[in-house]
């Protein structure tokens, strides 16, 4: 099928955009690559303090240089279900490694912090800057230049585009990012919604809210909604750095197993001791990217991306910004429900054909580059698999179903949900923001109504607790930014003003901060930039001004006087509190120097 000429369009103006910075970065990785790992050129006192606490056989490979050495980044820990099970992975990794005569070896680990603990608590003010923690830690892991591939566990947020970030620094190596799988299915998620949103109007107490949360996240593996960290790994796949088909297999079991050994030797196939040398930052090109954000728009996924991938892709010498994500979704059909833009949960996407049938099907409407590098060896067309165990335990891949198992989850895109996919560009005198679409129903994604001005999510709880919120408003919650203080997830906003649309009320968000990766029907303005405490004009706005919202012509208006609005002084908020306090105050350096959320809100510059 001939590429959408919208798809190539965009893609060749980010090429454009990117030629002065990709061109600097392909020649350092080049160049990076032709030095080769340093271990023939340490000193024998360096040498050994790498390979003195290796096995006999494993420190004699290494002695010789001969053999290559895999690098193990982690980001195990056994509090975060995602990541518990990455526990048995390295002695996976090694054994496979061995039997292909190489070396792997645990480089590193990575902080993991989940959001869903940190969900309104002071921690979330850490969050989004432990991914850039993370790439620097996984820096740090690699700086001892044995290595000549890494594998690199991880799957939740903040955790995977760290990862990637860094992977790209270390652009002249392979890369091969092992997923841990999904944990299996709990209570449906519209049973835990309802529950939360009892909950929010005081109909059901702490114990049975509890109990539901308890029964939803129920066992190792990640969250089973499609928010950020499942988002990860469907770009992992779509992208290339993935196994075919392997995103999305539930953890400890002969399948994963399998999987972990085969990404293993796939690593080890890919270095340049071998014949089939394919760096990462090759891998990660325009293209990669592209095909990343068309993958997040036809399934619906998190808007965190619309600053990681930003992130990521500049990393790679690639300049994405949010037209190209907006004009993106304007071409690629939304083809996939699950919650929050549907009930199902992405065991049930796996079961309806998941990665390989998706692929399959935007490859079939020319809407994802086939023309692309993978760690796979082959272009896109590579992933219209999915991966199954033999006999004897080995895995092989067949070719994934032609037709969808269950067209209420996953359509083909000849006949998707609707034509556009889930995430739009907003712009108006507030600034510029986006805003997730694909669970917000037609009737809601025009708002307009007056102001209610907030400087935290508790300020707004508060205030629907005592009764004040029964109307119609847009609330616009402000110093949420990365400078002001982390830009954490408000994800605590969810639930009361869930209560109030279903009311029957017109309610919106329009804030500076974040909503959850998997936030969903009601309409959010997010990321709004400017930041209020970078002087954005969102610090101007007053209760009872009228905002309008208007998701079909990317409006984001207060509909003030012109001269007035001109005239106005933005507020100003005392943010000291948000300077000490679970480790705040190590991060003063970050909030300082942090971008911009639309430049990928990064202290890399």
């Amino acid at each position: 099928m001939t590429l959408d000429a919208r798809i190539g369009d965009v893609t060749e103006r980010i090429a454009r955009r990117s030629y002065d910075t990709r061109q600097r970065y392909l020649e350092r990785i080049r160049i990076a690559g032709e030095k080769g790992p340093r271990r023939s050129r340490l000193a024998c006192g360096n040498l050994a303090h790498g390979f003195a606490a290796c096995g006999p056989s494993d420190k004699a490979a290494l002695k010789g240089d001969v053999v290559p050495n895999l690098a193990i980044v982690t980001a195990f820990n056994d509090m975060l279900s995602a990541h518990q099970p990455y526990e048995r992975f390295p002695d996976l990794i090694r054994a496979a490694a061995r039997e292909v005569g190489a070396v792997a070896q645990v480089a590193g680990g990575v902080p993991a912090m989940c959001d869903g603990v940190t969900q309104g608590q002071t921690g979330m003010e850490l969050s989004l800057f432990s991914r850039d923690v993370i790439a620097m830690s996984t820096a740090v892991a690699l700086s001892h230049d044995m290595f000549d591939a890494a594998v690199y566990l991880g799957v939740c947020d903040k955790i995977v585009p760290g990862l990637l970030i860094a992977a790209l620094s270390f652009g002249h190596l392979p890369a091969v990012f092992v997923p841990a799988g999904p944990m299996t299915t709990g209570i449906s998620n519209d049973e835990k919604a309802k529950t939360r949103q009892l909950y929010a109007e005081g109909k059901v107490g702490r114990a049975e809210l509890l109990e539901s949360e308890s029964a939803s996240y129920h066992g190792p593996g990640t969250c089973t909604f499609y928010g950020t960290a499942n988002s990860n790994q469907m770009l992992m796949e779509i992208m290339g750095l993935h196994l075919p088909g392997s995103s999305f297999v539930n953890p400890n079991t002969p399948l994963r197993d399998a999987l972990t050994r085969e990404a293993t030797k796939r690593a080890l196939a890919l270095t340049a001791q071998g014949n089939q040398y394919t760096p990462v930052g090759e891998i990660i090109d325009e293209k990669a990217i592209v095909n990343g954000v068309v993958g997040l728009n036809a399934t619906g996924g998190s808007t965190n991306h619309t600053m990681h991938l930003i992130a990521m892709a500049r990393a790679a010498g690639i300049m994405l910004n949010w037209d190209d994500f907006s004009d993106i979704s304007d071409a690629t059909p939304l083809v996939a429900r699950v919650y929050p833009n549907g009930m199902a949960d992405v065991n049930h996407f796996h079961a309806a054909g998941g990665m390989g049938y998706l692929i399959t099907t935007l490859l079939e409407e020319g809407l994802v580059h086939a023309d692309v590098k993978t760690i796979w060896g082959s272009g896109l067309d590579g992933y219209k698999v999915e991966p199954k165990l033999d006999d004897a335990g080995a895995v092989h891949w067949q070719p994934a179903a032609g037709v969808s198992q269950d067209e209420a989850v996953l359509r083909p895109a000849s006949a998707p949900f609707q034509a556009t996919g889930g995430l739009k560009l907003l712009a108006g005198n507030i600034g510029r923001a986006v805003i997730k679409t694909s669970a917000v129903k037609p009737e809601r994604q025009v708002i307009e109504a007056p102001a209610l001005v907030f400087h935290s999510q508790d300020e707004m709880q508060a205030a629907f607790k005592a009764g004040k919120l029964d109307r119609d408003f847009v609330a616009v919650i402000r110093f949420q930014g990365p400078k002001a203080n982390g830009m954490p997830e408000l994800h605590k906003l969810t639930p009361a003003l869930g209560v109030l649309q279903d009311r029957g009320r017109k309610v919106a968000l329009v804030t500076d901060g974040r909503m959850s990766g998997a936030s969903g029907k009601v309409p959010a303005a997010i990321h709004v930039t400017p930041e209020a405490a970078d002087g954005g004009p969102i610090a101007k706005v007053k209760d009872g001004d009228i905002v309008r919202l208007d998701c079909l012509t990317g409006a984001l208006e207060v509909l003030v006087d012109a001269a007035e609005w001109a005239a106005r002084a933005p507020a100003v908020v005392d943010l000291g509190d948000n300077e000490w306090g679970l480790g705040r105050d190590l991060f003063v350096s970050f909030r300082r120097s942090v971008g911009r959320a639309e430049e990928g809100a990064s202290v890399f510059g």
